[in-house]
């Protein structure tokens, strides 16, 4: 009952925050379906694997590349299109900065198809798991930086109308192993992009490997890729408080699960020669897993810029930094951002969501305009 009572009470939550700005003026907006393949099942063909694409364009567009929004694990593309509190998203944010925008639901999600007999089992997340890697990591979060963690919009904690709002939207996330994954939801990526043309990737979380992958097969489609707290370290999952388990190799090509383009060549991932740095790089760092010797490059990548966004109160705050020192050694261009760096403070996983997203939203702007010609 307290759970139902308080999503009926986020209405009057809303309407008592500051008041909202009038919705970004749109030239047009609309939806499509892009890739998929037809696999035969019982006796009748179905379309899988397609996925789910929504798009704005601004009345006033200043610029000409448009952004590609690439959600997280268990979410959807509501994740870009406001907040859990009635604010507005990064995708409005981005609409006023003069960039159209694409929001996906990834293959296998929201309103892209799920069939459980081709895609196999999906999964939740645990309500107090959201609590403490994403809403409320202050309170029973391992790791030292999360103690800083002040932007949550509301108490993070189960029963608070913004906390039932945002675990409502949540989705189920099959649980297929991860090169499979991330070979389907590339493909509809990399369709999206013959469509549409070029554009910059920005992904969060576990789609941080889909922005890496995409910018291997299409480089040329690829303007920039900015990745939110992306899936990661490399290799080896880290001693950290989202559940993973320390020192298993799970990212066998580096930053991502399914294969790269590296020079010289790699047939097999066992062929990268790594090894672990003996001491972490600062205080609550992690120490990072980089290749030895002469490193291979990763030369489809090596043209693409890339933006690494970490808040300074999240779980990913301990290693995010091993995947732009990776993808440096491998001559990728990266700007590893703290947003402590740039005075602002607080933020945990979903920064997108939280009480400064406006703000964040801007510093990635201004890369952007540098970055992005």
């Amino acid at each position: 009952m307290m759970r139902r009572l308080s999503l009926l009470l986020l209405p009057l939550l809303i309407a008592a925050a500051p008041d909202r700005p009038a919705p970004p003026a749109l030239a047009t907006q609309g939806s499509f379906y892009v890739g998929g393949r037809d696999v035969e099942q019982g006796g009748t063909m179905l379309r899988v694997d397609s996925m789910y694409v929504e798009y704005r364009v601004p009345a006033r567009r200043t610029k000409k590349t448009p952004i590609v929004l690439v959600h997280g694990n268990y979410q959807n593309g509501t994740a870009f299109t406001g907040t859990p509190d009635g604010r507005e998203g990064w995708a409005d944010l981005l609409l006023r900065r003069g960039y159209a925008v694409y929001i996906v639901d990834q293959p296998m999600r929201g309103r892209s198809p799920y069939h459980a007999a081709i895609d196999g089992p999906a999964t939740t997340i645990p309500a107090a798991q959201m609590e403490r890697l994403f809403t409320a990591p202050e309170r029973s979060s391992p790791v030292p930086q999360t103690k800083k963690h002040d932007q949550w919009p509301g108490t993070g904690r189960v029963g608070d109308p913004v906390f039932e709002q945002l675990y409502t939207s949540q989705q189920p996330t099959v649980t297929a192993p991860g090169e499979r994954i991330d070979s389907v939801v590339r493909a509809a990526l990399g369709a999206l992009l013959h469509k549409i043309g070029p554009a910059i990737l920005l992904t969060h979380s576990r789609a941080g490997t889909f922005g890496w992958e995409v910018a291997d097969d299409v480089p040329e489609l690829v303007r920039a890729v900015v990745a939110i707290e992306p899936n990661g370290p490399p290799f080896y999952d880290p001693a950290s408080a989202d559940g993973k388990t320390p020192e298993k190799m799970t990212r066998p090509w580096g930053p991502t699960y399914d294969t790269l383009t590296y020079a010289p060549a790699v047939a097999d991932p066992s062929e990268l020669r790594v090894a672990r740095q003996p001491s972490a790089e600062g205080r609550d760092l992690l120490p990072c897993w980089l290749q030895t010797g002469t490193p291979r490059t990763l030369p489809r990548l090596a043209h693409v810029p890339v933006m690494i966004v970490v808040g300074e109160a999240s779980y990913h705050a301990p290693y995010d930094h091993c995947t732009a020192r990776f993808l440096k050694q491998a001559g990728v261009p990266v700007d590893l951002v703290r947003l402590e760096d740039r005075g602002i403070h607080g933020n945990g996983h979903l920064m997108m969501l939280e009480k400064n997203n406006a703000r964040i939203a801007g510093v990635i702007a201004d890369w952007l305009n540098t970055a992005v010609r």
